[in-house]
């Protein structure tokens, strides 16, 4: 789950982390409201979408006035937003955060993550603060400082030394930055966090250390622990249909391509997806409604799949296991009569009750495509969609 900047740093402040003083606003009089309140210029005006790259795209600018405010305000609140990591379609920016300036002497990068492959917590740094991470990493990978955490262990005084010290910061910078670094790990693991950036981190000319910018991303799968972190939650900034699926706990991510997809399993979701392609069509969505999926989440998730206009066909793959060939049919004939099927739809099923399954499709009356294997599902729904 994404959170806003303006929440991560109520978080941060939660935390001990030094962030700019500054606060959210809902319209032009609220903005004007907290840059006269936080009593000097210049103050930043940056829009808050669950995107990043929002400078680029226009979405942060400074005001040195009352009137500029109240100007950049009226602009942005309301403005759709493109970045590199919306898309062409963008975001709408429905709140600013209204912050400080400060007087920037250097801009640093530092990010948290999980690294699966070793299994420990990995703290990234480096002095090429303010730019693109990706870029960095592709052109100077010498620039990037990784420092590894055995989660079991915890952060300990030598990780921050070793971090602060690549990062070439004055002792008393260095004596802030081992403080805050310790509180953004100990945040980090206890909101069970998947994410956490900060880019820049900047430390001033009075030589104090301060996150700039914040993000942070938690793991869905602990946000049962943390109902606090749920309130965070801006349904405005998620697509419609994979809102309406996580309340039948469906795994449901919304693509741009034709071809909708129900599938039970996540490996085999992404083997249909690769297949697809294969036969020349691209996926509408990934899709997997578990391995004990009951008729209603199936047919939920078929009622979702049918909901997305670019959809031109569907392909429904199924193992079955723990779900059952005739509890899948059942749900897709039962979701199917209810919306009516205004696309063609290949079905493939093999495993548990797959007779029962077949026979329940075969008597719905409805036209259904069945397929023998998967490769045979995925061409003919990829032709039948050209």
């Amino acid at each position: 789950m994404k959170i806003h900047e303006y929440q991560a740093k109520q978080l941060f402040q939660n935390f001990g982390i030094p962030t700019p003083a500054g606060e959210v606003a809902f319209s032009s009089d609220e903005a004007v409201r907290i840059a006269e309140g936080l009593g000097k210029f210049p103050v930043v005006v940056k829009a808050q979408i669950h995107a990043g790259g929002r400078g680029k795209g226009g979405g942060v600018k400074l005001a040195h006035s009352v009137d500029e405010v109240r100007t950049l305000a009226g602009e942005m609140i309301g403005m759709n937003l493109v970045t590199h990591q919306t898309g062409p379609e963008g975001r709408e920016v429905q709140k600013l955060l209204i912050e400080q300036g400060l007087d920037i002497e250097k801009e640093l990068y530092l990010s948290i993550i999980p690294d699966r492959a070793t299994a420990m917590i990995v703290i990234m740094a480096s002095e090429a603060g303010g730019m693109d991470i990706e870029q960095v990493a592709e052109d100077h990978p010498e620039k990037i400082i990784k420092v590894f955490i055995d989660p079991l262990l915890g952060i300990q005084s030598y990780h921050c030394r070793a971090v602060g010290y690549s990062l070439n910061l004055s002792p008393a910078v260095l004596k802030q930055f081992n403080k805050m670094l310790s509180s953004l790990y100990k945040l980090f693991v206890h909101y069970d966090c998947s994410l956490m950036e900060i880019n820049p981190l900047v430390i001033t000319r009075e030589e104090t250390i301060i996150a700039l910018d914040a993000k942070v991303n938690f793991d869905d799968n602990a946000l049962f622990r943390h109902k606090d972190i749920m309130e965070y939650r801006d349904l405005d900034e998620e697509n419609p249909l994979e809102v309406e699926a996580s309340k039948y706990n469906l795994n449901y991510i919304n693509l741009d391509g034709n071809v909708g997809n129900m599938v039970n399993g996540a490996g085999l979701a992404m083997a249909t997806m690769d297949i697809i392609k294969q036969a020349g069509a691209e996926p509408a969505n990934f899709l997997d409604v578990g391995g004990g999926a009951s008729a209603e989440m199936v047919e939920n998730g078929f009622r979702i799949i049918l909901s997305d206009k670019n959809v031109k066909g569907i392909l429904i793959n199924i193992f079955g296991g723990i779900l059952r060939c005739d509890v899948l049919a059942d749900g897709v004939v039962k979701a199917a009569k209810k919306t009516g099927i205004a696309v063609p739809v290949v079905v493939r099923m093999e495993g548990t009750n797959v007779e029962e399954g077949r026979k329940i499709l075969t008597e719905s009356g409805l036209n259904l495509i069945t397929a023998v294997d998967l490769k045979d599902a995925a061409q003919k729904v990829a032709a039948l969609v050209k």
